[in-house]
């Protein structure tokens, strides 16, 4: 009896097994007789997706011809599916990587398979915002974000891709700093290790240029092309962003040309005079090396340049505009382009040393409205002058 019982059970498992295999047979069969590159109308399931899912309870095949009240085509052949393609669609499926309910205020990580090397898979599950496109929406992959683009071109509008730590106006991403206060250039060192040298460094800026040597300087070689530009108001200061192909060239080094800011009134002083506003233009070399070329500017006729500056400014603090039109930064320089030339630092936190500084001796002129207009935004946003410490400073005769 128990033989036979034996052999009951034993048949009845071959059967279940050859039930399973035609069902199989059933499912995968059009997949495998699908031709490459063809595809049916309203065929959108994988053999896989007939099974039951949160997202598909009933084990309904999905696409139009799972719809209400159709019946499925019997002569639509399913696509040919990526295996890779699959393996996304079960992970994302099984790890919960779907899109949030509508009004949800938060999604699911995406989940990213990607090929690490030849033979290895590497899943990594990266945050989305609400609201985000899905990578391949818009053509950028939101999860690897914007900050890995390349230079931008001559002419070609500037962002804030792939910014360093310290930007364009030279300030540094650390605790909250300013010109007046408890966080005052007085208190600088003490708000982070990051800015100790503000405190403890020995080649500070702004300085008071007194007693330059009266040398042939070697002329600084001014390579400036106009482009598109993109301004902020960063609290600090207004910081405009260049198009990438402007440089100088001094000491047999080429410095890019990065940006320019302001400061009223001006930071630097030659012989104890100090001026109505100065311009700070950014530079660095391919080593990192900074370069600063200073406009000092007095009160005078309205300047062009930087009236289009003023044109463009935002209607909010920390918020980027792209200008509409293009912007020539050889229009701020003085037609004399003779200068004062001294080691120094950052002027802003973190007061990084090392940075070359370039002071045109002619100063450029501004308008009293234009003046005001900055004014209205920082009536003050400059740091005291510094100890000179015996530095050699240079000036063109």
């Amino acid at each position: 009896m128990s033989g036979i019982w034996v052999g009951l059970r034993t048949w009845h498992g071959a059967a279940a097994g050859l039930v399973a295999l035609a069902l199989l047979a059933v499912a995968v069969g059009p997949a495998v007789a699908q031709a490459p590159g063809t595809s049916g109308a309203g065929a959108g399931a994988s053999a896989g997706s007939l099974a039951a899912t949160p997202a598909n309870p009933t084990g309904t095949p999905s696409g139009a011809a799972g719809r209400a009240g159709e019946r499925p085509s019997a002569v639509a052949p399913a696509p040919t599916v990526d295996p890779l393609d699959r393996l996304r669609e079960r992970l994302t499926r099984q790890l919960g990587a779907t899109e949030a309910a509508p009004g949800s205020k938060t999604q699911a990580p995406v989940m990213r398979v990607e090929n690490e090397a030849p033979g290895e898979l590497r899943i990594q599950a990266v945050p989305r915002p609400a609201g985000a496109p899905r990578q391949g929406a818009t053509g950028a992959d939101p999860a690897r974000g914007a900050g890995a683009q390349a230079q931008v071109p001559s002419k070609a509008r500037p962002g804030t891709a792939g910014k360093a730590a310290v930007d364009a106006a030279g300030h540094a991403a650390g605790p909250a700093w300013s010109y007046s206060g408890p966080t005052g250039p007085q208190a600088w060192a003490q708000l982070s290790p990051l800015y100790s040298l503000c405190e403890r460094g020995r080649r500070q800026s702004p300085i008071d240029i007194r007693d330059g040597l009266k040398v042939d300087l070697e002329p600084v070689q001014f390579d400036y092309k106009p482009g598109f530009f993109s301004i902020i108001d960063n609290g600090h200061t207004v910081d405009v962003q260049l198009a990438s192909g402007s440089a100088i060239e001094l000491g047999g080094r080429r410095y890019a040309l990065a940006g320019f800011h302001f400061h009223l009134p001006s930071e630097e002083r030659v012989e104890g005079r100090g001026f109505e506003m100065s311009i700070h233009l950014v530079h660095r070399d391919a080593k990192g090396r900074l370069a600063v070329v200073a406009l000092l500017a007095e009160e005078g006729e309205e300047h062009p340049a930087v009236q289009t500056v003023w044109n463009h400014l935002p209607l909010e603090k920390r918020e980027l505009v792209a200008a509409p039109v293009e912007f020539d930064p050889a229009a701020l320089l003085p037609a004399d382009r003779r200068y004062y030339t001294y080691m120094g630092s950052l002027t802003t936190p973190p007061c990084t040393e090392g940075v070359l500084w370039i002071v045109l001796q002619q100063p450029i002129r501004i308008s009293p409205e234009q003046r005001a207009i900055f004014v209205r935004l920082y009536p003050m946003n400059a740091r005291p002058v510094q100890p000179t410490s015996d530095r050699l400073i240079k000036q063109s005769r």
